[in-house]
């Protein structure tokens, strides 16, 4: 484990599948001073994470000085992949995140921004959510902070997170048990959303983190954390 002071966290998504396990991660870690939420209103989140309420994410400049005074911004919102147009995929995926990662790099130039993408994303595929994670990739490359993107494939929620998404709940729960067999076995295709929130913490104490890691290295350093 790397050396480091307390980290101070802004997770965004807490509510999400991925950002849940995050923010159990970061609550469990003695690592992690704080940690606070980016939300778009007053979310049911554990009493330790403080919430800071923006109902628009591409209007982050204007809560820009309540960004300040973080390490890491762990960035975990998104729109599910299936079922969402593709205009809407685009603003919340590209636009939003954008717009939050240059707010947070203006109030923290010294800090590190860790954007959960996805396993393939590619600016140059033919399959629009990959298209899309690709572009968002490319464009947080250019900020004048340090990011890393992480590309997870399947994402198992842990037990006590969950899918908010109707549509997708049938999947997580009979595919569960299948999913955790595959992680043991095939861990470039499938990780937790603990192990992801555990990797991140790494990362933000890392003198040089990756610029990329994809799902195989997410389960080592999140695997690694948790020993």
């Amino acid at each position: 484990m790397y050396e480091t002071r307390p980290l101070r966290i802004l997770l965004t998504g807490a509510t999400g599948l991925v950002g849940q396990g995050v923010a159990r991660a970061c609550l469990a870690s003695p690592q992690v001073a704080r940690t606070a939420a980016l939300v778009r209103g007053k979310a049911r989140l554990d009493a330790r994470i403080e919430q800071i309420v923006l109902a628009d994410f591409q209007h982050a400049r204007g809560v820009g000085p309540q960004l300040a005074g973080f390490d890491a911004c762990f960035y975990c919102a998104g729109a599910p992949p299936v079922g969402t147009a593709e205009d809407e995929y685009r603003k919340v995926t590209l636009d939003a995140t954008l717009a939050v990662a240059a707010a947070w790099a203006e109030a923290n130039p010294d800090g590190r921004f860790l954007y959960v993408s996805g396993a393939h994303a590619n600016p140059h595929s033919r399959i629009m959510p990959l298209r899309i994670k690709g572009e968002t990739e490319a464009a947080l490359t250019q900020l004048a902070v340090r990011t890393v993107m992480l590309r997870p494939a399947g994402v198992r929620p842990v037990a006590g997170t969950g899918t908010r998404h109707a549509a997708l709940k049938p999947l997580y729960r009979f595919g569960g048990p299948l999913m955790a067999a595959a992680g043991r076995v095939l861990p470039s295709l499938v990780t937790s959303n603990e192990a992801i929130g555990r990797a991140m913490i790494v990362l933000a104490t890392m003198p040089e983190p990756p610029p990329v890691l994809e799902c195989a290295q997410i389960n080592r350093l999140g695997g690694a954390a948790a020993a």
